[in-house]
């Protein structure tokens, strides 16, 4: 499984953006969670938000509860990742991974099997 991430940018403080993860290869991509993790300058990388097989079984950091929202699109092998009303400290790469199973700590980087690039998001105040 490949995975691209794309969709980063310059953007101002309370400002949006959309995040996008393309996942390529053989694989039935509605069986798999999908997570978004980032890292900032100095830190270490940390969880932003998973979801399982529909919109509705998501998990978030507390710290982007109610800012960000994460979805997917099955048929196009796509996740997604709405920030919104966005912070300089939401500055990071923010990397999308996958796992081919639904259950388990998807707030872990142990739950994941592949990551993408990653994608730069700087938000300036």
């Amino acid at each position: 499984v490949q995975l691209q991430a794309s969709g980063g940018g310059l953007v101002q403080a309370g400002g949006s953006l959309r995040l996008s993860c393309e996942a390529s290869g053989r694989t039935t991509f509605s069986a798999y969670t999908m997570g978004w993790f980032r890292q900032a300058p100095g830190k270490e990388r940390e969880f932003v938000a998973s979801i399982r097989w529909s919109d509705t079984d998501t998990v978030y950091a507390d710290s982007v509860k109610g800012r960000f929202t994460i979805s997917r699109d099955d048929a196009k092998k796509t996740m997604y990742l709405r920030l919104s009303s966005l912070k300089p400290e939401d500055t990071a790469v923010y990397y999308c991974a996958t796992a081919p199973r639904q259950y388990g700590t998807t707030w872990s980087e142990k739950f994941y099997h592949y990551w993408g690039q990653g994608t730069q998001v700087t938000v300036s105040s």
